[in-house]
């Protein structure tokens, strides 16, 4: 299922409605395009002729130069950076005051226009325009002078004071960098040489020798203290060998005599007997076990003699052992005493080499700041030179790419263009003006506004300039739109009786004279024996449209005695009879409000098939009131896109006040070729226009009730009106 369909079909009927408003309204939009179109030719013939000069220069900013810090550094110090609002600045420049007095001293403007400064100033800031060429670092600067000379002066002296401008202002900036660079030397100087006071002051204070810059990173700039790191390289030596000892004369302590031997034996002592006796002690006691094992007895010689060796080694190893303790506290205290006198010493060379690493760090402290003042200063002055040189060398921050020339022709106003806009804008203007027309207007324009504010069906639609039928020779295909008419009465009247119909509209001109007489032409055209009676005693219209005398008609009738065939005339169409207004009266409501006037109503609705009576406007007098309720029906004809809708609504309700019945509405004079929502309603019957015929001639006697009857049933039960 398309569900876009609708949407679709929406928005074409808006379109289709938008075109129709402007298919409506195309006389407003091309008068007011034409207006506008005239306006713009008109104010563009009156405009001064003006010519257009122009320079082409280019900006450059200042390049930067080479740092004073080092190489790979760049000095910034003087760089302007294109940023982007690099050209919004420089136009501003151009047509700063500063420039602009220059070309206006230079051009002598103030005589030659007759002006004074400020006015100058002012003209030249409205006629001098700059821009940037795109994609380029190039300024366009433009003048438009009515003058094609002055315009060529202009703009050649604008570019050559925004020249000279520049050029002031990037000098001013070079002198002042140059002094405030000079004094930044000198007082660098002044910083250098202080700084070289208190090195040598330090030097000579705490007898340090300089050795210049190669000392600069890392170093202190004096010899290491040697003799502070070799007292304590021996104070942990001897405190090394104390420690030795006391762990020896530790293990001495928890031995006995025999465990104390052995273990003094592995010992490397000076003195130490005990290592050299100690393993003769072991082999004498082997070789005495092995007498004892070979079966000699305690007694025997070499047994004694043996046991005496050993008792001698034995007291000489215990001695040894003594001896070997006491030589051991005296090495520990020995060392103890070397170790207090070492650590004396040490103690003296760290408190001499902190003092002389103080006095060192003062000194490298002094020599970093003077040495570091001193390379700045360098390279103060290397910038210095390279600025004094720099600003010494020509250099061009502006340069004019291209020299204003004389105009060959004016360049405003634009014709073509102007003439082009005005058109645009005509149209546009136009269109706007019709759509908001459209929308104040809020007469009736199609069915839809009929049927939804009046809640009554539309009859007919009847096309613009439709002529009278029955003067029309041969087919008319008019004649279609009144036979749908007279179909849509027939079919949309409830009661067959009810043949008396009134033709109403709001206001005069709207058709309803027309339309009466149409309808009964193509009734009586049907077979019905048709009766207009022209009740509009204002201002009637019907005797014209058959060339009837007036002088006798309704009011006669309604002021007499005469009779009803007195006063109704045969037309020469078959079946169509007409009854004039007569004399107009001086109180037509109240003889249109009268008994008499009921009566004949009643009697000609007997006499005829349908009655048709022509009134006056509703609104504004009260004669069509009173002739809506004495008719059965009232048929309202309302001009195309003609009264409000208010006032429409106005008239349905004036009708219905008095007790009449509203049968529907015929929507008349509209034009179809430009209306094209109409279009379908009125296209086919131009093809189908059935044969009609006209005769008759001269007025005869109206039918009596019983001729009518006859003709009635001539015609049988056909109730087919076409």
């Amino acid at each position: 299922m398309n569900l876009s369909a609708p949407q679709q079909n929406e928005a074409a009927l808006h379109a289709v409605d938008y075109w129709q408003v402007i298919k409506n309204r195309y006389g407003i939009i091309l008068l007011t395009l034409l207006l506008v179109f005239m306006t713009a030719a008109v104010i563009t013939y009156v405009m001064p002729r003006k010519f257009e000069s122009k320079a082409v220069i280019e900006v450059k900013p200042r390049v930067p130069g080479m740092s004073p810090l080092g190489p790979g550094m760049t000095d910034t110090s003087g760089y302007r950076q294109m940023t982007p609002q690099f050209f919004a600045t420089e136009f501003e420049k151009i047509k700063s005051r500063n420039a602009l007095e220059k070309v206006v001293d230079n051009l002598e403007l103030l005589n030659r226009w007759g002006v004074q400064k400020e006015d100058a100033i002012s003209i030249l800031k409205g006629i001098v325009d700059t821009q940037n060429l795109r994609g380029t670092d190039l300024i366009e600067i433009r003048v438009r002078h009515t003058d094609k000379e002055d315009a060529k002066n202009i703009a050649e002296e604008v570019a050559l004071a925004y020249k000279d401008y520049r050029e002031e202002l990037e000098r001013r900036d070079a002198e002042r960098a140059l002094h405030e660079l000079n004094k930044a030397v000198r007082d660098q100087e002044d910083k250098v040489e202080d700084r070289r006071k208190v090195l040598t002051t330090i030097a000579r204070t705490k007898r340090i020798i300089y050795k210049g810059t190669d000392s600069y990173y890392g170093t202190t700039g004096v010899d290491e203290d040697q003799g502070a790191r070799d007292s304590l390289h021996t104070f942990y030596q001897l405190e090394q060998e104390k420690m030795q000892l006391e762990s020896q004369i530790n293990s001495l302590l928890k031995y006995d005599a025999d465990q104390l031997m052995v273990y003094a034996s592995g010992l490397d002592l000076p003195d130490n007997i005990i290592r050299n006796l100690f393993p003769q002690y072991l082999e004498a006691k082997r070789r005495l076990e092995s007498l004892k094992i070979e079966g000699l007895g305690d007694r025997h010689p070499t047994v004694l003699s043996a046991t005496d060796q050993i008792e001698n080694m034995k007291r000489q190893l215990d001695e040894g052992v003594v001896n070997l303790r006491a030589t051991l506290q005296a090495q520990l205290d020995l060392a103890n005493e070397r170790l207090k006198s070492v650590e004396a010493k040490k103690n003296e060379d760290i408190e001499e080499a902190i003092k002389r690493g103080l006095d060192a760090q003062d000194y490298v402290d002094a020599k970093r700041d003077f040495e570091t003042d001193q390379e700045l200063l360098q390279n103060l002055k290397l910038k210095l030179i390279g600025e004094t040189v720099s600003s010494n060398m020509p250099r061009e921050t502006v340069e004019i790419h291209e020299e204003p020339v004389i105009a060959g022709g004016p360049v405003s106003p634009n014709v073509t263009l102007n003439l082009v806009l005005g058109a645009v804008v005509g149209l546009i203007f136009g269109v706007g003006i019709a759509f908001f027309l459209e929308y104040l207007d809020t007469s009736v324009k199609t069915l839809e506004d009929v049927e939804r504010y009046l809640q009554v069906p539309v009859l007919a639609v009847i096309p613009k300039e439709v002529g009278v039928l029955h003067k029309q020779s041969g087919m008319s295909p008019d004649a279609e739109a009144y036979r749908i008419l007279r179909t849509n009465i027939e079919f949309n009247r409830k009661n067959p009786e009810d043949n008396a119909i009134t033709v109403v509209s709001g206001g005069a001109g709207e058709g309803k004279s027309t339309t009466l007489v149409n309808l009964a032409y193509i009734c009586a055209q049907g077979g019905y024996t048709t009766l207009m009676i022209d009740a509009d005693l204002r201002r009637p219209r019907l005797h014209t449209f058959f060339d009837i005398n007036n002088s006798v008609g309704l009011t006669n009738y309604l002021t007499t005695d005469l009779m009803l065939e007195d006063v109704i005339l045969q037309t020469p169409v078959d079946n169509l009879y007409f009854m004039p207004s007569g004399i107009l009266p001086a109180d037509a409501a109240g003889i249109l409000n009268s008994r008499r006037m009921s009566e004949l109503i009643q009697d000609v609705k007997q006499r005829f098939d349908l009655v048709l009576v022509d009134s006056p406007p509703i609104l504004g007098v009260s004669d069509a009131s009173v002739l809506a309720s004495e008719v059965d029906l009232t048929m309202l004809v309302i001009q195309h896109r003609k009264l409000p809708r208010n006032m429409l609504l106005r008239v349905k309700q004036a009708v219905e006040n008095v007790g009449g019945n509203v049968i529907g509405v015929v929507l008349n004079n509209v034009d179809v070729r430009s209306d094209s929502q109409y279009q379908y309603y009125t296209s086919y019957y131009t093809y189908y226009a059935p044969a009609e015929s006209q005769g008759g001639s001269g007025p005869v006697p109206a039918p009596t009730p019983q001729q009518a009857a006859q003709t009635t049933a001539s015609r049988g039960n056909d109730s087919d009106l076409y």
